[in-house]
């Protein structure tokens, strides 16, 4: 990825490290699946993830402390709780779907039904890709690490133009709410 590297050993000026403290476990990541199903009762996540009792609740919250489920009383009855995903919570499905997409590409054979598909015309999403500001796909040997101060400088010396960044902090969040759904609708398998 060019001539600078990331300083390997410093944990704390990467997100990785961070991404894999609060996520860095099955069971963090099938809950999260199970909220984008739309489940969002503790006794749903057991019943259906056959996890047991201890774990989901210290997996229940350690995502609330991380701030990626809310756990608030149930409108309909007051003693009973649920957990909804916030916009940080939202915005790991494309980490969620990246997984997915590798896993079933270098898992076992999996045919997956149902599919996920777009809502507009019902067909499978395209892989997860790495888009540069301008939308552009990128693949590995289109990246290299600049440091901060020569971001957007080219190797001629050239200043580029920054476009708006589709995949910004908060984006897919900021989508779901600009089409007014509250969260993915429910879905029979993950």
């Amino acid at each position: 990825m060019g001539e600078l590297r990331e300083p390997l050993k410093e944990l704390t000026v990467c997100g990785l490290p961070e991404a894999l403290e609060t996520m860095g476990e099955r069971w963090s990541f099938m809950i999260l699946r199970a909220s984008f199903n739309g489940l969002h009762h503790f006794e749903e996540f057991l019943s259906e993830l056959g996890i047991a009792r201890n774990i989901l609740s210290s997996r229940l919250t350690k995502l609330v402390d991380h701030g990626i489920l809310n756990r608030e009383p149930c409108a309909e009855d007051r003693r009973r709780i649920e957990y909804r995903l916030t916009e940080k919570g939202l915005d790991l499905l494309p980490a969620m779907l990246a997984l997915r997409q590798w896993g079933q590409k270098y898992g076992s054979e999996i045919e997956e039904n149902p599919v996920l598909v777009d809502d507009l015309d019902r067909l499978p999403i395209g892989p997860v890709s790495i888009l540069a500001h301008d939308g552009r796909i990128l693949n590995y040997m289109d990246l290299c690490l600049q440091a901060r101060d020569q971001v957007g400088i080219r190797p001629d010396g050239s200043r580029a133009q920054e476009s708006r960044d589709p995949c910004s902090p908060g984006s897919y969040a900021r989508m779901l709410a600009e089409r007014e759904i509250e969260t993915p609708p429910r879905a029979a398998n993950g």
